[in-house]
């Protein structure tokens, strides 16, 4: 089932407004870059790279992870951790709103997300 929201704007507004700030600079965007897919009831923001086997082929590489639970009214907040499994983020396991989890990426405290 996919993201239904009242608002899909707002969610549209918050994400594209979080790439603005968090996407590498014009003349390294080749080389990495950030994005976010809506998938199921979750977003997911990755890194874009090359694939260390194949530099002309893109990867995409999980970082965090917001779940919607509607019977909550909450997200809940995961990192990708080395393991290749979604783990929550204990510091902060749910936010009420999309904003308090791009701030929780942005600012990265415990170095889950970006090392």
């Amino acid at each position: 089932m996919a993201l239904q929201f009242e608002n899909e704007i707002e969610i549209i507004e918050v994400m594209e407004g979080y790439l603005v700030t968090a996407r590498p600079q014009e003349t390294i965007i080749d080389q990495v870059d950030t994005g976010y897919k809506v998938q199921d009831q979750s977003i997911i923001i990755f890194e874009i790279c090359p694939n260390w086997q194949n530099q002309s082929e893109k990867i995409e590489c999980n970082i965090a992870k917001a779940t919607y639970v509607k019977k909550e009214a909450l997200w809940k907040v995961f990192w990708f951790m080395s393991d290749m499994k979604w783990h929550p983020y204990k510091p902060s396991p749910s936010v009420a709103h999309l904003k308090e989890f791009v701030t929780i990426i942005e600012e990265d405290k415990n170095g889950c997300f970006w090392g």
